[in-house]
C-alpha cells in the first residue's frame, strides 16, 4: 500500500488580495523556444547538426524571435552548430539567438567564443537557488549562492564590453519553485544591480518551474509576489519556464501570465526532461480560442508534426489537444450528428464567431479538417484502420489484430499516401480470407462423435484439400471443430501451431447474414504469431476457414 506519509505538503507562500484570478490573457506574451536546448537534451538520441538547422528554420518559419539554441560550452556538436548557423548567414535580423550557460568563468569566456559574429544574442546564465539543492548538492548559504550569480553576472559583463552585436542578459534561480520568494527577489535584484538594469537595457529574469511542486495556483502566487516586490519592474522581463511534472504545464504557464509574467519558455508539443516542458503550440492554440493572437505562424499543424516527428524521433500522441491525429474527428455517432449540424449552422448563418459542438477551434484554422470517418494515409493509426473495417465493411478485428493489420496499410500508405477505404478492404481480403496459399481448403465435414465418453473428444472433422497442390484429406477429433482440425493438422507433420486465441461475430441481420471468425496462431517452433480470418453463411465453416487463413500466414 502506499505511504502517504513518506511526502509532505510544499509550503506555499501567504499571498493576500491577490490579483491575477481576476485577469484575463489578452495578449502574446514574448515567446523563447527552447527545442534545441532544453528539448534536444532530453532526447534519447540528440538531433544532427542537419536535424537542428532543419528544426532552426521552422521555429523561423513559425514566428519566433527569440530561440535559445543550445549550451555551446558543453560539448563541441554545440558549439559547431551555433557556428554553422552565423557562418551560412542562417539567423535572421530579427531573431535573437539564445546561448545557455552555468555561471562559470572558463564556460562563460567558451561562451562568447561561440557567439562571435552574431548580431542579436541572449546570454543566459543560471545557478541553483533552492533549499534542497544548497542543502545536498552545494551545501552553500545563501550568500555563497548569490556570490555565483553575482559573479558570472560580472564576468559576462567583462566580456560583453567586446561583443560586437546587441547582448541581453538572462539569470535564471534555478529550482525557483523550491526558492524563498523573498530569497530569489534578492538573487535577482543582485543580479541586476550588478548588471545596471535599466528601461533601456533589460534583464530577463527567468523564474523556471524546474520541477513542479504544487498546483499551478501556487506558482501563479509566486510570479505575483516577484512581479510586484522588484525595485523597478521596467528594468526586467519577467520570463517563466514550466516544466510538467505534475501535468500541469499549460496551466501553470497561463495562470504564470495572468500572475506578470512577460514571457513564456517553452518547446512544441512539450519535449522536454522527464514530462517535458510546456507546450508552447498548445498556449497559442488557447488563446486563439479564445480570440487572442498568438503571434506565431501555426496554420499548418501537419508540417510542424512533420518535423518535429522526424527531428526529434517522437510521435505526437493521437489524442494531443489541437496537433493529435483523431482530435477533429469523431467516432460517437451523436457527436458525428451534433458536429455535422453545428457546422450546417455556421455556414447558413454565416456567423461571424465560430460556434459548433464538440469543436472548440475551426480544424481548418490550422489545415486540418472535421472527419466523421476516419481518412488512412501514413500518418494514420491502427485504431483509425479497424475503424474503418467496422464502420465501412463490418469486420469488428479483435483489438490484438489492430497492429498487425495497420503494418500492412502502413507500408502501402507510405507509398502512396492516402489509403481509400476500398483498397483497405481489397488488401484484407487478399491478406486474410483470399489467401489459398499453401493450403487451400476444398471441402469440409464435421460430425459429433457418439456416445463419446471424453468431453475433450467429442467432434469429428474431416477436411480435403490441397497442400501445394497435392490434394490430401485428413480427419481429426477433439473438442470442437477448431481444436479437431488443430490436432488434424499437427498429426499430419505438416504444422506444428497452437490457438492463442479466437473470436467471431455476425455481420448483418437475417437469412442473408453471414458470421466472421477471427483465429490468433502461434508456430511452435518460430514463436510467430498472426491472425487468420474465415467469412461464411455458417460460423463453424468460418472458424475453419479462419483456420487455414492462419496457417497459411504462419507458412508463407
Amino acid at each position: 500500500m502506499l505511504n502517504s506519509k513518506k511526502y509532505k505538503r510544499f509550503e506555499t507562500i501567504k499571498l493576500k488580495d491577490r490579483k491575477w484570478p481576476n485577469k484575463l490573457i489578452t495578449k502574446a506574451p514574448i515567446w523563447c523556444s527552447v527545442d534545441l536546448r532544453d528539448g534536444n537534451q532530453a532526447l534519447i538520441n540528440p538531433m544532427t547538426i542537419e536535424e537542428k538547422i532543419e528544426m532552426f528554420k521552422l521555429l523561423v518559419e513559425l514566428g519566433f524571435k527569440e530561440i535559445e539554441i543550445g549550451f555551446p560550452s558543453s560539448s563541441q556538436i554545440e558549439f559547431d552548430f551555433l557556428r554553422t548557423l552565423v557562418d551560412k548567414n542562417l539567423i535572421p535580423e530579427d531573431v535573437s539567438i539564445q546561448v545557455l550557460t552555468q555561471a562559470r568563468g572558463h564556460l562563460i569566456k567558451r561562451t562568447f567564443e561561440a557567439l562571435e559574429g552574431v548580431k542579436k544574442a541572449i546570454l543566459h546564465i543560471y545557478n541553483s537557488t533552492s533549499v534542497l539543492q544548497r542543502d545536498v548538492v552545494f551545501n552553500m548559504s545563501q550568500e555563497e549562492i548569490k556570490q555565483i550569480a553575482i559573479e558570472g553576472t560580472k564576468i559576462v559583463k567583462e566580456y560583453a564590453k567586446d561583443f560586437k552585436g546587441e547582448l541581453v542578459l538572462e539569470y535564471s534561480p534555478e529550482s525557483f519553485t523550491g526558492t524563498e520568494v523573498e530569497y530569489a527577489l534578492e538573487i535577482c535584484e543582485a543580479v541586476c544591480e550588478t548588471w545596471g538594469a535599466t528601461k533601456e537595457n533589460k534583464v530577463i529574469l527567468n523564474l523556471p518551474s524546474t520541477v513542479e511542486m504544487d498546483t499551478p495556483n501556487i506558482f501563479a502566487d509566486q510570479i505575483e509576489w516577484m512581479s510586484t516586490h522588484f525595485k523597478d519592474r521596467e528594468s526586467i522581463i519577467i520570463s517563466v519556464h514550466p516544466h510538467n511534472d505534475r501535468g500541469t504545464g499549460v496551466a501553470t504557464a497561463e495562470l504564470g501570465i495572468l500572475a506578470g509574467a512577460d514571457r513564456v519558455e517553452g518547446t512544441l508539443f512539450g519535449n522536454g526532461e522527464r514530462t517535458g516542458n510546456v507546450d508552447i503550440l498548445n498556449i497559442a492554440y488557447n488563446m486563439f480560442s479564445q480570440g487572442v493572437d498568438p503571434e506565431l505562424n501555426l496554420e499548418d499543424i501537419q508540417k510542424i508534426i512533420d518535423v518535429y516527428e522526424k527531428c526529434c524521433k517522437i510521435p505526437v500522441h493521437v489524442r494531443h489537444p489541437y496537433a493529435g491525429e483523431l482530435v477533429f474527428t469523431a467516432f460517437s455517432g451523436s457527436h458525428q450528428d451534433a458536429i455535422n449540424k453545428g457546422m450546417a449552422k455556421y455556414k447558413e448563418r454565416e456567423g461571424q464567431y465560430w460556434q459548433v459542438p464538440y469543436l472548440p477551434i475551426d480544424p481548418g484554422d490550422l489545415g486540418r479538417e472535421y472527419e466523421a470517418l476516419v481518412r488512412i494515409n501514413s500518418q494514420s493509426g491502427k485504431g483509425g484502420i479497424a475503424f474503418v473495417m467496422d464502420k465501412y465493411f463490418g469486420y469488428k478485428m479483435p483489438k490484438a489484430m489492430h497492429k498487425e493489420f495497420a503494418d500492412v496499410i502502413q507500408k502501402i500508405s507510405e507509398q502512396k499516401g492516402e489509403v481509400a477505404p476500398n483498397t483497405i478492404m481489397e488488401k484484407f481480403k487478399e491478406e486474410y480470407i483470399d489467401r489459398e496459399e499453401i493450403f487451400k481448403l476444398i471441402k469440409c465435414a464435421i460430425s459429433d462423435i457418439p456416445e463419446s465418453d471424453d468431453p475433450n473428444n467429442d467432434t469429428r472433422v474431416t477436411v480435403k484439400f490441397l497442400y501445394k497442390g497435392e490434394e490430401k484429406i485428413l480427419v481429426g477429433e477433439g473438442n470442437g471443430p477448431i481444436d479437431s482440425l488443430k490436432k488434424a493438422l499437427v498429426k499430419s507433420n505438416l504444422v506444428d501451431t497452437h490457438v492463442v486465441d479466437y473470436a467471431e461475430h455476425s455481420m448483418g441481420k437475417g437469412s442473408e447474414a453471414k458470421a466472421a471468425a477471427y483465429v490468433e496462431m502461434k508456430r511452435i517452433d518460430t514463436g510467430i504469431t498472426t491472425f487468420g480470418v474465415g467469412v461464411d453463411s455458417n460460423i463453424t465453416l468460418a472458424s475453419i476457414k479462419s483456420i487455414f487463413s492462419a496457417i497459411n500466414r504462419l507458412y508463407k
